[in-house]
């Protein structure tokens, strides 16, 4: 009998459908190469659109079902004509981390192919670490409060608690535990107080880590080392707004938001996209990048944690890689020709060639 996961689909806005498309296709490519595993999915709206639809970008329905399935799957959300009131974006994909407490947002970052990467002198995996983001507070902690800007100022709040901090280090620490043991704290602990508290609790959290190597970096040095000499870092925790940037930064190594896939991990449900936004002007033009998404997927696996799970991820990890030594094998923002889907059939061909 075949383990059975229940995963709830997000295609969101822009082309998040359209590389939520190809990662559903690539993960049943995997339930039929893997025998004892099978996937349900099951579709809900969220997004901008779905705001103009119904008057809510987040309907509790859609909430509901992300608490009872065993995984969720999201392509992109927003779109930046969509706003509230008050000018901000519609962000839902931050309400359900909120919601969900969704506290270790884990971002690898790895190079597939050294022709992606705008860095000279690195080869595959020589640019290989990953960005835990504490995902619940930080900065963004102020997101939703109102202000009055004919006051002349407007002040957000950079919150850090001890309760959020232990949480996202402790699961940097145990991230780096099963890769190269060394898990570095970005922050500004030489001018934020909240830093400085980061710095404090890290330090004891270390304590429980003995065979893990712990350090430091500023977070505007570790933007001059990514660039420099990215292969220093294997796991780097920060806070939710430096996470926020880093990622971007570190996403530019690789080729690109189109292959810096996301995972969005608490104590009971997980959430899995891409790190790109939705892009609405490519949005059903066939040329968006769905690597992002695929790896997310693979992510996914990973969490859900069964054998033939794990297998599942590193099948597909494998077929990036074997697809991504082609230099041909290219989507639009890399320089190539290859359509989204196209590409969703490279992956899937290569996992059914595996052995």
């Amino acid at each position: 009998m075949s383990l059975l996961y229940n995963i709830a689909l997000l295609p969101g806005d822009g082309i998040g459908p359209d590389v939520i498309a190809e990662a559903v296709k690539v993960l049943h490519t995997v339930e039929r190469k893997l025998k004892g595993v099978a996937f349900e999915l099951s579709e809900y709206p969220v997004g901008a659109g779905e705001y103009l639809r119904s008057g809510t970008p987040l309907p509790d329905a859609s909430i509901e079902a992300c608490r009872k399935a065993d995984a969720i799957l999201l392509g992109a959300m927003g779109i930046p004509t969509v706003r509230w009131p008050d000018g901000k974006e519609m962000t839902p994909q931050i309400d359900l981390r909120e919601i969900f407490q969704l506290y270790s947002g884990v971002r690898p970052i790895y190079l597939y192919n050294s022709i992606d990467s705008p860095l000279k002198d690195f080869d595959m995996g020589e640019i290989d670490f990953v960005i835990v983001r504490e995902s619940t507070e930080g900065l963004f902690s102020a997101r939703l409060s109102q202000s009055d800007p004919s006051k002349g100022e407007v002040c957000d709040t950079l919150r850090i608690t001890r309760k959020g901090t232990e949480r996202v280090c402790r699961a940097a620490f145990e991230i780096a535990r099963k890769r190269r043991k060394k898990c570095t704290l970005i922050d500004k602990a030489n001018v934020l107080p909240s830093m400085v508290f980061m710095r404090k609790i890290f330090n004891e959290i270390a304590k429980d880590f003995p065979d893990v190597e712990a350090d430091y970096v500023y977070v505007d040095a570790a933007s001059l080392f990514l660039v420099q000499r990215p292969n220093d870092f294997d796991v780097m925790v920060t806070e939710n707004m430096f996470g926020d940037i880093l990622s971007d930064l570190a996403a530019g190594l690789v080729g690109g938001m189109g292959m810096a896939p996301s995972a969005d991990i608490g104590d009971k449900q997980a959430i899995f996209q891409p790190s790109h936004g939705s892009a609405p002007d490519i949005a059903g033009k066939g040329i968006a990048n769905p690597i992002a998404t695929i790896l997310s997927t693979a992510l996914m696996l990973d969490w859900l944690g069964c054998e033939q799970c794990k297998r599942g991820a590193n099948a597909i990890r494998d077929a990036v890689s074997r697809v991504f030594s082609n230099p041909l094998n290219r989507t639009s923002d890399l320089g190539g020709s290859v359509s989204t889907e196209q590409m969703g059939n490279l992956i899937s061909e290569a996992i059914q060639l595996n052995p």
